[in-house]
């Protein structure tokens, strides 16, 4: 079945840096526009951080993390990861993968567990 297992998620303090990996199996991984979302403590919802095209690799960005965070994939790997530098603690949230065609076709898309990332001093 679908899965995605998030990783590499942690404290870091404010202007550190983390990157996060997202293994995903159970479908056609290279066919797909994947994105990182993150829910924040408090907040019901989740926020779309990141998105990634393929075969391409176009890529687009939240406004808040623009030039900040980097977004990638190695379909070989059925991997897609988050370069996050320049931490700030209001990027402290967990953080998740998906498909976007799983996300806006299915009401329960397959999260995963997510990674936390805390930013603090």
């Amino acid at each position: 079945q679908v899965q995605f297992v998030e990783s590499g998620g942690g404290l870091v303090q404010p202007g550190g840096s983390l990157r996060l990996s997202c293994a995903a199996s159970g479908f056609a991984f290279s066919r797909f526009t994947m994105s990182w979302f993150r829910q924040a403590p408090g907040k019901e919802e989740r926020e779309w951080v990141a998105g990634i095209t393929t075969p391409r690799g176009d890529t687009k960005y939240a406004d808040s993390v623009t030039g900040r965070f980097t977004i990638s994939r190695d379909n070989a790997k059925s991997t897609v990861y988050l370069q996050m530098n320049s931490l700030k603690p209001e990027d402290t949230a967990v953080y998740y993968c998906n498909a976007d065609y799983y996300v806006t076709t299915r009401s329960d898309p397959y999260w995963g567990q997510g990674t936390q990332v805390t930013v603090a001093s």
